[in-house]
């Protein structure tokens, strides 16, 4: 798999090439392969948090779009250069982005990798600005326990030359409006990708519109505690991984649907196709898609036809459905999106609007399928996701006899906690000890907060020798963790229970046994790992 930064650079490369074509052949195929191409590139800057990126190829995203009206006729020479200058801006400072991730980072807990494939996050950097580092500090040492450096620095002195951070978090308090705006546009034209936060600023309308509109990607009222803005930045600083999208066409014209995976695949969808409705059941389950494309006159049924099929199956309920044709019948179009339907698209569709509906609609699905399947506090997977990730886990395991430890984790003397310094209080802490296992842990790991202070960790490759040094580690330096409260602080420890996948193991079996390993963690004394059999 290629870096974060092989990633970027090759989409860059993408985008400059079709650009050139277009300024070879100016006319309305290279341009629209463009518009294509500056969409896709837009969208994948935002899913990876290089927010100053993103602003600017979003700007040129929208000086593009405009000159795809037929009706306007040809672009004007005019919006043209405008365009061109634009253009040069974006790849330069992707390239100039580009240079500052070339120096070598340290990988985080790389003594502690239980494979060597994996891959484990770089450590983040953060910069905190404002009149005074006496108001940070708190915050830089929460920070540190979750794998980001981070650093005070003052607006007027600024550092001449070092690395780009990948949040800025800026102190407005006794700054007016204008001077903010100031702040953040010098702040944009130095950083190609930061994303920037701005802290104790007003929140009326007029003025958050104002710095909103200068560059700032979000903004804390005063009086926003500590925990919210920790809680904000290891948020922003995470950006897991997602599958790729996936969709399935379902039309019978080879020429169709050729053309529909040829365009979805310049933003990354995933596609299969099928030209007989009677398949979509089949294909549904085997490819899980999460979208289908649908002609609305297939062999043998309508597309509306098939749409009902598909709702009997509760697994498929809320599974988008886009209907194509070339069929402008109001009536036929209404039914179509009563009886099952999500989004109606006209043929001949243009490229963009149907990316940008795909995209969207995609979107939307796995916002609430992550809504059904994570703890709504840690953003962890919930009871029955996690029982569900570990049994796929397990035959993963097992079909490529590989090793696979699972392990049930537990805050000790929770409930002296929430007694001592009341529940709000205990749940920050299980929030913390959810962000510091996520920082931790690999890619490949899966994390489920299994009931109350409880946490399922699976392990896939991991013997159980390697997990269990993987988390006596990590419970070391949770001890560590200083968990602010008012104007003084807790600490809290953890204690495990872990075995390793056996023949005969299920799920089931697997929970039971690390669940009796944790029983005897805590009877043995606490704050300690121990191994069942």
């Amino acid at each position: 798999m290629s870096s974060p930064s092989e990633e970027l650079r090759k989409r860059g490369d993408a985008l400059t090439e079709r650009w050139r074509s277009f300024a070879a052949a100016p006319a309305t195929d290279p341009l629209l392969e463009f518009a294509v191409a500056i969409s896709s590139f837009t969208e994948f800057l935002h899913g990876r948090g290089l927010s100053g990126l993103h602003q600017m190829a979003r700007s040129v995203e929208q000086q593009t779009l405009p000159l795809l009206d037929a009706a306007a006729g040809p672009p004007a020479a005019a919006a043209l250069s405008e365009l061109t200058l634009r253009v040069q801006e974006l790849t330069q400072r992707v390239a100039d982005y580009l240079e500052t991730q070339n120096r070598p980072v340290i990988e985080r807990r790389a003594q502690h990798d239980v494979s060597a494939a994996p891959e484990l996050a770089p450590r983040q950097r953060v910069w905190l600005i404002g009149s005074s580092g006496a108001a940070w500090q708190a915050l830089v040492l929460q920070l540190g326990y979750f794998n980001i450096d981070a650093q005070f620095h003052q607006i007027a002195h600024l550092p001449a030359q070092t690395d780009e951070p990948v949040i800025v978090l800026l102190n407005a308090g006794g700054t007016s409006v204008q001077q903010t705006t100031a702040h953040i546009q010098a702040l944009r034209s130095r950083f190609s990708a930061i994303t920037l936060l701005i802290h104790e600023f007003a929140d009326d309308f007029d003025s958050l519109r104002g710095v909103l509109s200068a560059g700032a990607d979000f903004c804390f009222p005063a009086g926003a505690t500590p925990a919210q803005l920790l809680a904000k930045i290891i948020e922003l600083g995470s950006h897991p991984q997602e599958e790729p999208y996936r969709a399935l066409v379902v039309e019978d014209s080879l020429t169709a649907s050729t053309s529909i995976q040829r365009t979805l695949a310049m933003i990354d969808v995933e596609t299969q196709a099928i030209a007989s409705p009677r398949q979509v059941l089949e294909r549904l389950t085997q490819f899980q898609p999460d979208l289908i494309l649908m002609d609305m006159f297939l062999p043998g049924c309508t597309g509306i036809e098939a749409a009902r099929v598909i709702r009997q199956r509760p697994e498929f309920l809320s599974i988008p459905i886009v209907y194509l044709s070339g069929d402008t019948n109001i009536p036929m179009q209404v039914e179509a999106l009563r009886l099952g339907g999500d989004h109606f698209l006209t043929k001949p569709y243009n490229p963009v609007v149907l990316n940008a509906v795909v995209q969207s609609k995609i979107e939307r699905y796995r916002t609430l399928r992550r809504a059904m399947q994570r703890d709504s506090m840690t953003g962890l997977y919930n009871h029955s996701t996690s029982k569900e990730k570990l049994a796929a886990a397990i035959r993963q395991a097992t079909g490529a006899r590989r090793p696979l430890s699972v392990a049930m984790i537990d805050i000790d003397h929770f409930k002296k906690i929430n007694d001592s310094y009341g529940h709000p209080m205990g749940d920050q802490v299980i929030r913390n000890l959810a962000w510091f296992l996520r920082q931790r842990l690999r890619k490949t790991d899966l994390i489920g907060r299994y009931g109350g202070e409880e946490f399922l960790v699976v392990l896939p490759t991991a013997a159980a020798p390697q997990a269990q040094a993987l988390l006596d580690q990590i419970r070391q330096d949770f001890a560590r963790i200083r968990h602010p409260f008012n104007e003084t602080w807790c600490t809290a420890t953890l204690s495990g229970g872990l075995v390793e996948l056996r023949d005969d193991s299920t799920a089931e079996t697997l929970i039971k046994q690390a669940d009796e390993a944790l029983y005897e963690a805590k009877r043995a004394g606490r704050n300690r790992i121990v191994s069942g059999s």
